[in-house]
């Protein structure tokens, strides 16, 4: 393998052409490794790797090299790999040939962080600044302080964390991106339902995902903490807007109605939530969250799209590949 390979960006390396065997060299984080065994026995590692730009997934087996450094390397490690590009179910899936982990002094270098780290495509200070503004909004005393006291305890956390995995916004403020976008759909639909109490939806949607500030840890990679594996972001959110609510004195029917909201934002069990939504305001919310979830997904895949690609690799949270090129103009003839 050449040692003058130029670095590529995972965006330039999935536009390569699709023809396995082609060297490549690039610097990535180790955003996922999973040890698992074949069904021979043999162990060997299920990686993402990444950058701002995008992710790949390939698979190393225990008689590599690399098999031991990279494993003992983990999640967040960031390495520059050398390898040659092949394909899995028309995915980009490369033979990995060389794998060297960064130095300190090498991650200090200009630039290396800021092409690693993908971040919402909005300023998180404009984000965080509606936000603000949506909780300052909120007309009934108590629940407002309630809201207040809770960003209060997650806030410098809550502008950084991501808002999952691997699934929606998974990268540095998604959270925060998530719910304000979740913000803004809630303001613009709610007109359209007299029957939702306007301050507990809108605290709904505020509050309804600040468990994740507790439930994910980690810099370069996102997993999930000890709390987050034994809890989950829906009871730790219930327990952060429960003290504060108790705090605030908010009085229990609302109490009550504000906590099932958390409880239930998930929607469907098989999907992490404790309960379905039962009331009008649960219900609202937890529509709205599905809705920015997905379209977040569609959001990102949009933007990691290369100019020749018409479809993206398969979503899981949509079950199926996106289309992504853009609607072209009507043909000269049709009829407006």
């Amino acid at each position: 393998m050449p040692e003058d390979l130029p670095l590529l960006s995972v965006r330039e390396l999935k536009a390569l052409d699709a023809q396995p065997g082609r060297p490549f060299a690039a610097v990535v984080v180790v955003k996922k490794l999973v040890a698992k065994t074949a069904s021979n026995g043999n162990p060997f590692l299920s990686l993402e790797l990444g950058d701002r730009g995008g992710s790949f997934g390939c698979t190393l087996f225990n008689d590599s090299p690399l098999f031991e450094a990279l494993k003992a390397a983990g999640d967040g490690a960031v390495v520059r790999i050398e390898g040659k590009t092949d394909f899995f179910q028309n995915r980009l899936s490369p033979r990995l040939h060389r794998a060297v982990l960064l130095s300190e002094e090498e991650l200090g270098a200009p630039g290396v962080l800021d092409n690693l780290v993908e971040l919402a495509p909005e300023k998180a200070d404009v984000l965080w600044s509606e936000l603000q503004a949506g909780i300052d909004s909120l007309q009934h005393p108590e629940l407002k302080a309630s809201t207040r006291a809770v960003f209060d305890e997650v806030g410098e956390t809550f502008r950084w964390c991501p808002a999952a995995v691997s699934m929606h916004h998974a990268y540095r403020h998604g959270l925060l991106e998530h719910t304000v976008h979740m913000l803004r759909a809630c303001l613009a639909l709610l007109p359209h339902y007299p029957e939702v109490d306007r301050d507990l939806a809108l605290a709904g949607v505020l509050l309804h995902d600040v468990g994740k500030t507790i439930e994910y840890e980690g810099t370069l990679a996102t997993k999930r903490s000890r709390r987050g594996l034994l809890q989950g972001h829906v009871v730790l959110g219930y327990q952060l807007v429960r003290k504060a609510a108790l705090k605030s004195r908010l009085d229990p029917d609302r109490i009550e109605r504000l906590e099932h909201i958390i409880l239930s934002h998930q929607g469907e069990p098989e999907w992490g939530a404790a309960v379905y939504a039962a009331t009008p305001e649960a219900v609202f919310v937890s529509m709205i969250d599905n809705l920015d979830a997905k379209m977040g997904m569609v959001q990102r895949a949009l933007r990691q799209a290369g100019a020749d690609e018409e479809f993206s690799e398969r979503l899981p949270g949509l079950s199926s590949p996106l289309l992504t090129r853009p609607v072209g103009p009507p043909p000269p003839d049709a009829k407006v």
